[in-house]
């Protein structure tokens, strides 16, 4: 695999980025949908799907499943099942993709049987799959544990309908579950389920499609058992919120003037509040948001990471090279994973005035110049992190390990050159002279 890197000359805080940049359909919707295509019995049309490496890794792991994936043109998938589908993921495919414990829902419910190895992706801490091991347990399915990868296995060859309550809201869990219950037999319902507007999106995929649902986006999901499905028009992702809010950001730190579009500014209302109260100068319309530059000093705030409508754990870091740049003392607490304020060093090393108080919280004073530096990309939001503060900082940055960034954001330097960043992506062994 190639290894890449961002070279970036920062901006030193000023104010100059103005154009319009564009917002890509949501990776974590479409990875759900073309997990959820295993659930169909002929095939499934996805539009608006980013040309990231999780998408390939997904097409890849129904590939092996059993399954006929297209891609047409940049951003359109066909998946259709072929009369042999087998139910282990690929070890090597699932090892490397965390939302590959999605697929085993849907595959369990359709084939009785999945085996698969405990999912990768970024390393932001714990992440066990007690939850769906337990929840695949209520629907009558018996769980063994062969070589490192986990074997589960219905007696009937079908899932039994449950009612499964989450320890807490999780997004793949409720996914996972609701998926699972659309092919069992009888009713699941989900409590304390998750309600981020991409399972609304998935629920409506399949709703449309003939699965009978009802809840999403509330904390109790009821699914009402059926057959496979038939999708009546092709379906197209949503755009991605977390990309949006990235861009966001970035706009209330360095832009004259942005335009976002392609978005929904109604899943960023935690986000726009914020930066608004900070004295963010923001405009909504249906489709899109617009940035403009301050003269005011931005007014530090405390951030608490919450499940939907809360603020998210994925905006979490670009929020907090946001905060170095606001006059006064600002407080961060990462409720969801522990692990993720780890990238706060490197910020640090920038210039950043960040006091760690435990795993989970830290201060941030500023406003603090930051300087360019040499940085490692440790997660997938971290990483566009990085980019964000290389940006706004004074001198010349390095972002290595952009494997990471491109897991979730397609070719985001390209969007990012048309508004005015001076950024380049070059092979690993490069080097820009006076670093």
């Amino acid at each position: 695999m190639t290894k890449s890197k961002f070279l970036i000359k920062g901006l030193g805080g000023k104010k100059s980025l103005r154009g319009v940049i564009g917002v890509n359909g949501a990776k974590n919707a479409a990875l759900k949908l073309m997990a959820a295509s295993i659930l169909f019995k002929d095939e499934v049309v996805l539009k608006n799907i980013p040309d990231i490496e999780d998408i390939r890794h997904t097409a890849d792991l129904l590939d092996k499943l059993g399954f006929t994936v297209k891609r047409e043109g940049k951003r359109t998938y066909k998946i259709k099942p072929t009369k042999h589908i087998n139910y282990e993921l690929s070890s090597e495919t699932a090892k490397r993709l965390r939302a590959s414990i999605v697929l085993t829902g849907p595959v369990l419910a359709r084939l009785g049987k999945v085996k698969f190895p405990h999912p990768g992706g970024c390393v932001i801490g714990k992440r066990p799959i007690d939850l769906f091991l337990d929840g695949f347990k209520k629907m009558g399915a018996r769980v063994a544990d062969k070589n490192g990868s986990y074997v589960i296995s219905t007696q009937s060859g079908k899932l039994n309908g449950a009612e499964i309550f989450l320890r807490v809201p999780s997004v793949t869990g409720t996914e996972t579950f609701m998926m699972a219950g659309v092919l069992a037999k009888g009713t699941t319902i989900i409590k304390n389920a998750a309600m981020e507007p991409e399972i609304t999106h998935l629920a409506e995929f399949l709703v449309s499609s003939g699965a009978k649902i009802s809840g999403a986006g509330t904390p109790t999901i009821t699914i009402k058992g059926g057959g496979l499905l038939s999708q009546k028009k092709p379906h197209t992702a949503m755009p991605d919120r977390i990309e949006a809010g990235s861009f966001l950001i970035l706009g209330a730190l360095v832009a004259k003037d942005l335009l976002i579009k392609d978005c929904n500014p109604n899943h960023l209302e935690i986000l726009i509040d914020a930066l608004r109260s900070s004295g963010v100068k923001i405009d909504t319309e249906k489709n899109s948001i617009r940035v403009r530059s301050s003269k005011n000093d931005y007014k530090p705030m405390d951030i608490k990471t919450h499940e939907y409508p809360g603020f998210p754990t994925d905006l979490q870091a670009p929020m907090t090279v946001f905060l170095t740049q606001a006059t006064g003392e600002s407080f961060v607490f990462e409720t969801i994973f522990e692990g993720r304020l780890n990238y706060t060093e490197s910020l640090v090393r920038m210039g950043a005035e960040i006091k760690m108080m435990d795993p989970h919280r830290i201060i941030v004073k500023g406003p603090s110049p930051l300087h360019g530096k040499v940085l490692e990309s440790p997660d997938l939001r971290a990483g566009l992190a990085f980019v964000v503060a290389a940006i706004v900082a004074s001198g010349d940055s390095i972002v290595h390990n952009v494997r990471n960034i491109d897991r979730g954001y397609e070719r985001v330097e390209e969007r990012l050159r048309e508004i005015g960043v001076d950024i380049a992506r070059v092979e690993a062994e490069e080097e820009r002279a006076g670093l």
